[in-house]
């Protein structure tokens, strides 16, 4: 959003608390396991207790680099189903169907699919195909096939159902991150300060005339003429709209914020996908076999001089988008499958396991769960407050079930058949719904896709914080731009969504500024 803003002659300052986006551990795609939930990447979220999976406190990511989530996420490009579009505007978010946000889709990509009219070339996004290919790859989506779900073209392009190959967030096997992709050629009259963390969005006279910084131990207040965008993401937008007076009066009179103006809805509505892994054993080749010994020296060489192999990996090579009940008007599950997998070691980490391995990860696409995001403190160092349930209406839940018996299913089909010698987790003794749903509450995790904290709607919807140009209601001069904007999650993951997003405010800040 800054670089379209600044294209478009304003003169832009981009606040980003974080360092650059050129570090090496974010560029090469495999080294991401290495940076989630690293400090000096990661803001390493803890919400609160989550009693739907055992009580478990998850950690919730949320970017710290230039680039935000894309600099460290699993690079898994995907829009979402043109249903979810046209079910925003039904919600009060007029503009945003999926006729109207299809433009800003193309304009942001790079697709090396090539052009059509739905998908777009030339943008600063690349989109490219998985370079680390492995032949049960190929055989987990003929087996797809053969378990009745059809073969989609394009998961991106016309027909959002069905089975394909990920791609990725990518160019040249490298990660292609907004701050890689929008910043190749910055605009003069951008200017971008790194390492400087905002405590407050300054306001006078209901018009948002500022923000005040820290840059080390000093405190500064940057003046702007023309207003302020907020892109700080699910968990950390609502957190500053709060310490700066935006939100629930109450909550901020608890803890003794100035109330400037009262916003119910402000830090309600979270969503997040959750997910559970289907881990099998294999005969065929995969990537935990060309991450050791010689073999990880050849796929070092293979990334050095071919930009290809296993350290191209992102989190996903291929995916379903499927349904697991046919009355539903979209796929109600997403099958990411990886040719890896990993154990969890004690400490939390994730490490790669010994045996040649493949994994599905089974996602719920639209969960009924709604959580919210509070502030701890006036602190502004103070970590905001995420509570959330996964899984916390009981269908959420059933419909995981149904999904790993579709993964198993898909893996019982004769072109994986041969190849699987074992079911690692959840393990065949769990079949059925009384024994697979035990599993289901105690590994159910988040997919790290937080958005709906500041959602738009319309002008007489008291919850929504935003109108549907993204303007804050009740200031002028104030908008956001990111994925907490979303009124309900989309298909898959959302970091696509959320940069067509920045895309389509650009378009209607620069209409406000004119009118």
């Amino acid at each position: 959003m800054a670089v379209r803003l600044a294209e478009a002659g304003k003169r832009v300052l981009l606040v980003e608390a974080g360092k650059g986006h050129k570090d090496v551990r974010s560029r090469v795609p495999a080294l991401m396991s290495g940076i989630v939930h690293t400090p000096d990447f990661d803001w390493m979220y803890s919400a609160e207790p989550d009693p739907s999976v055992g009580g478990r406190p998850d950690v919730w990511p949320a970017g710290k680099r230039l680039g935000g989530g894309s600099a460290i996420n699993g690079m898994m490009f995907i829009r979402g189903h043109s249903y979810d579009y046209d079910r925003w505007a039904e919600l009060g978010a007029k503009g945003w169907d999926y006729h109207s946000v299809l433009p800003f889709f193309r304009r942001m990509e790079d697709n090396e699919r090539g052009s059509d009219d739905y998908r777009g070339t030339g943008g600063p996004i690349a989109v490219s195909e998985v370079r680390s290919r492995y032949a049960v790859t190929g055989d987990w989506i003929a087996a797809v096939q053969q378990a009745g779900y059809p073969r989609s073209p394009d998961l991106n392009g016309e027909h959002n159902e069905g089975v394909d190959l990920i791609q990725l967030s990518q160019r040249n096997g490298l990660r292609s991150s907004t701050a890689a992709g929008y910043l190749q050629k910055k605009p003069k009259t951008l200017e971008i300060m790194l390492e400087v963390k905002v405590l407050r969005i300054e306001m006078q006279d209901g018009r948002a005339c500022g923000v005040t910084v820290q840059r080390g131990e000093s405190s500064e207040t940057i003046t702007a003429n023309d207003g302020v965008v907020l892109s700080a993401g699910a968990l950390n937008s609502p957190r500053l709209l709060m310490l700066s007076g935006i939100g629930p009066a109450a909550h901020l009179r608890d803890h003794g914020v100035d109330v400037v103006l009262d916003a119910p809805g402000v830090g309600q509505n979270l969503q997040e996908h959750p997910g559970v892994h289907l881990v099998n054993e294999v005969s065929a080749h995969t990537l935990n076999d060309d991450s050791r010994g010689l073999a990880g020296v050849k796929s070092l060489a293979r990334f050095l001089f071919g930009r290809s192999g296993a350290l191209t990996t992102g989190i996903g090579h291929a995916q379903a988008f499927v349904k697991s009940r046919a009355d539903l008007p979209a796929p109600n599950l997403q099958l990411a499958f990886s040719a890896f997998a990993f154990d969890v070691t004690p400490t939390g980490n994730l490490e790669l396991r010994a045996e040649s391995s493949v994994s599905t990860f089974i996602a719920l696409t639209r969960p009924e769960s709604r959580g919210e995001v509070l502030l701890g403190s006036s602190d502004p160092d103070a970590p905001p407050v995420i509570r959330h349930q996964l899984i916390g209406e009981e269908d959420d839940a059933l419909q995981l079930v149904e999904g790993l018996e579709i993964a198993r299913r898909i893996m019982a089909q004769p072109a994986l058949v041969g190849q699987v010698t074992a079911e690692v987790r959840p393990g065949m003794d769990a079949s059925g719904v009384d024994r697979l749903m035990p599993y289901v509450r105690a590994a159910t995790i988040p997919m790290y896709h937080p958005v709906g904290t500041v959602r738009m709607g319309a002008a007489d919807d008291a919850d929504a914080v935003l109108t549907p140009d993204c303007r804050v209601k009740g200031v002028e001069g104030l908008w956001v731009a990111d994925a907490s904007i979303m009124p309900t999650i989309p298909q898959g993951n959302t970091n696509a969504t959320a940069i067509m997003i920045g895309e389509r405010a650009s378009d209607l800040v620069l209409k406000a500024l004119k009118g």
